[in-house]
């Protein structure tokens, strides 16, 4: 008998120890993780840099509270600065906690100057954004809200739509008291569907021209995941808010709100706060992940070998047309819409020891560490065929 609750439809499987990208169950069987926590464990599992890391500074210090200044904390904060639009950071324990900061962080700057009206987000119907309570309202899915009333308000939505125009009357949708429009740059749980630059590109434009904020939440596709840094760096743009969370930890619970210094000047003391944002450990690790994952070469090493994974995912779509829809996304945020329910091409993966999880739209999303191996790309690419050959 389990004395956890049943909110969690888990795997009757369970795991020991993990190395780089495979997983092992007690009985040392090994699986291919393609999961890694869901775009969690950016740099795999038991990472040399990240295990060291860990290890001297639980030597030294955990945790003292932000009473205090702490300097593995302002130390990351000026590398994430330094390397993006950001002038400043809060930070938090996970992505859901970022995005709440996010959305304060618009209102405060409206009411710091005056327009404590402008206080709502207009998001895209059905995104995720993570799992409290305001979270699950500003992403607008009947299917999280269910049983979770009474509604909370300040969020509007638009929809965002796979045929020109992608966001259908979306300037209707801005109205006087429209702070800011909060969009994920490739949405995650939503079936891995990007955003086109030219679109984000349209968003900035909008914001620009009725002066409200934009929001990018680069929670899932952020930190390398893409291919670049943060995946709205290929449009070219410069939002006002990003939250961020998952690959900055490596696997240990961080999350950060980034701003410029226009919205930042709302946030003064005792406006927001986190028990555990920015403790010792986690900044110490988010310090030795940044180091790695934000260097050019690293970041070319993803996108070659993402290049590489999609031709070859591609090549399985045209060699099984009846089973795979469409390859999606970017980088190591990899999307596989199928035909038929994907549970089954799941089960089948897994029976194969691969591990990956679903997604909205029948999507099979594969999230492999952002320093896979090329052959471990191939072994997976051998996994999935065999289990296109036996569904075909």
């Amino acid at each position: 008998m389990s004395y956890l609750a049943k909110n969690y439809n888990r795997k009757k499987i369970s795991f020991t120890r993990g190395k780089g990208s495979y997983l092992y169950t007690a009985n040392r069987t090994k699986y291919l993780d393609f999961v890694q926590g869901i775009a969690v464990n950016s740099l795999g599992h038991a990472n040399p840099k990240l295990v060291k890391a860990i290890r001297e500074q639980s030597k030294k210090l955990w945790h003292v509270s932000n009473a205090f200044q702490i300097p593995e904390g302002e130390k990351l904060a000026k590398k994430i600065c330094q390397k993006t639009f950001a002038d400043y950071v809060i930070f938090q324990n996970s992505g859901a906690e970022a995005t709440e900061a996010a959305i304060k962080v618009a209102r405060r700057y409206f009411y710091s100057i005056g327009k404590p009206n402008k206080n709502r987000i207009l998001c895209i119907k059905n995104s995720f954004h993570g799992r409290t309570i305001a979270a699950i309202y500003a992403s607008g899915s009947k299917k999280m809200t269910e049983g979770f009333g009474p509604k909370i308000p300040g969020f509007d939505h638009i929809n965002f739509c796979d045929t020109k125009p992608r966001f259908p009357n979306i300037r209707n949708k801005i109205k006087k008291n429209t702070a800011a429009i909060m969009v994920e740059t490739i949405l995650g749980e939503g079936g891995i569907k990007q955003i086109p630059d030219k679109c984000l590109k349209y968003l900035r434009k909008i914001c620009n021209q009725k002066k409200i904020l934009l929001i990018l939440d680069e929670v899932q596709c952020g930190i390398g995941r893409s291919g670049n840094f943060f995946a709205f760096e290929q449009s070219k743009i410069s939002p006002d808010i990003v939250p961020i969370a998952k690959g900055i930890g490596g696997g240990f619970p961080i999350g950060a709100v980034l701003m410029n210094k226009k919205v930042a000047s709302g946030m003064t003391p005792g406006t927001h706060g986190s028990t555990f944002g920015g403790n010792p450990l986690a900044m110490a690790i988010g310090n030795s992940v940044i180091d790695t994952v934000s260097s050019k070469k690293f970041l070319n090493n993803v996108k070659k070998l993402s290049k590489y994974f999609f031709l070859k995912l591609n090549r399985l779509k045209e060699k099984y047309p009846n089973i795979i829809k469409e390859i999606r996304g970017r980088g190591f945020l990899v999307g596989i819409k199928l035909y038929s329910d994907q549970t089954k091409f799941i089960e089948k993966l897994m029976d194969n020891k691969l591990l990956t999880i679903r997604a909205a739209e029948n999507v099979v999303r594969v999230l492999p560490p952002l320093n896979v191996k090329k052959k471990e790309l191939d072994l997976a690419l051998k996994i999935i065929n065999k289990v296109c050959t036996e569904l075909n």
